[in-house]
Parts: C-alpha cells; sequence; structure tokens
C-alpha cells in the first residue's frame, strides 16, 4: 500500500524540500503541548531525533532531547492512539564507559533512559539501535541484527538501511516489543526483514 507521511520538523524554513505529498507539521520533542497536532490522526511514528553536534549543553543537551523529548513523543503517540512507533537509538547505550559518554555529555546514558521511557508508555515500540551512520545509498549490503550490546561487532550502516529497518518494524508483528543492535554485513540486499525480526527475541517485561 501507499504511506501517507508527516513529518515533524522544530523550523519548517530550515527543512530540507520533502517530496510531493509530505505533509509538514511545526512540533519541538522539548515542547510537550506541541506534539498531540503533530502525532493526532497517525498510525505509526518513527522517531529519528538526537541531540547535534555543538548542542551537547543547554537547551538542547541529550537529557533534553533524547530523554525527556523521547518520552514525551511516546506519551504523546500513547494517547493518540499511534500503533506502534519505533525509535532510532544507539548501539553502545548500555555501556556507561562507553567514550561518547565522556564526550557528549552522557549522550548514551540519556538515550538508554529514552528507551525505557519509550517501553514504560504503553505503546507498540521497536527499538533500533544503530552501529555508525553512513550517508550512503541503502540496500547495497546484507545487514546484522544483533541482541545484548556487546560491542563485539561494531559496525556502521547506511541511514538508508536504518530507515527501511524502521519502516518493516511497523507492519511486522514480529518486530513488537523487539531492541536490537544493526550494522552493514555482506550478504544479499535488499534484506529479508520479516525474517530478520523473527529471529530476534522480545524485550523481558524486566529490562
Amino acid at each position: 500500500g501507499t504511506w501517507r507521511v508527516r513529518a515533524m520538523v522544530r523550523d519548517p524554513a530550515k527543512a530540507r524540500p520533502f517530496p510531493a505529498g509530505v505533509q509538514v507539521v511545526t512540533g519541538d520533542l522539548r515542547d510537550a503541548a506541541s506534539l498531540a497536532a503533530a502525532v493526532q490522526g497517525a498510525r505509526y511514528v518513527i522517531s529519528a531525533a538526537g541531540s547535534t553536534g555543538g548542542e551537547w549543553f543547554g537547551d538542547n543537551a541529550p537529557e533534553k532531547v533524547d530523554f525527556e523529548g523521547t518520552r514525551n513523543l511516546a506519551d504523546a503517540a500513547k494517547a493518540a492512539g499511534v500503533r506502534h512507533v519505533c525509535l532510532v537509538s544507539s548501539m553502545g547505550v548500555t555501556h556507561p564507559e562507553h567514550p561518547l559518554n565522556k564526550r557528549l555529555n552522557n549522550i548514551l546514558d540519556w538515550k538508554l533512559k529514552g528507551e525505557a521511557a519509550l517501553r514504560a508508555s504503553g505503546v507498540g515500540y521497536t527499538i533500533v539501535r544503530p552501529g555508525g551512520l553512513r550517508d550512503e545509498p541503502g540496500g547495497t549490503q546484507g545487514v546484522q541484527a544483533m541482541q545484548g550490546d556487546t560491542l563485539e561487532n561494531e559496525g556502521t550502516i547506511p541511514r538508508a538501511d536504518v530507515a527501511a529497518a524502521c519502516v518493516a518494524a511497523l507492519t511486522t508483528a514480529a518486530a513488537a516489543g523487539v531492541t536490537f543492535e544493526l550494522i552493514g554485513a555482506p550478504g544479499t540486499p535488499p534484506p529479508d526483514w520479516p525474517r530478520v525480526y523473527a529471529g530476534l527475541a522480545k524485550d523481558s517485561r524486566d529490562r
């Protein structure tokens, strides 16, 4: 079927032109009241938001965006009757000793708290923890999906492949309640996402 897409941006003037047919709404994860309209009538939500370079401290600190913002969005989605939220988190979030925490104001710790807030919200969810993101075309290689956040197989993945994983998660029953790490790997593209998700374990309640 055809997806109708709504993109939430903080500043429409700064948003790159979207393809025709994409509805643009203004909202800010840090402003919970602004999210109700953004998710109203939506069946699914994908969140790829995160603190960005140069803003690790202050108003756009990871605590405000990656934790509180994710919690605000999850709560708004639950209240609006959204069926499923797919959150892009990060590989390494369960490792407090990770160097990114030192450099970027504990960003991975706050992403982990954001994950927990999504799980606690009661809305259906999938959490994707990609490795390093690359700006390259997707669908050119296989993927490796893992669980346990061991960091043994650190790797990278094109953003487009992460996007494909998120879109597939929305309508794949086996993706519900699943948290996993994702990197690119040798293999046949494009990945068979239902099969990838079927091989993953659901989160335990006490996680």
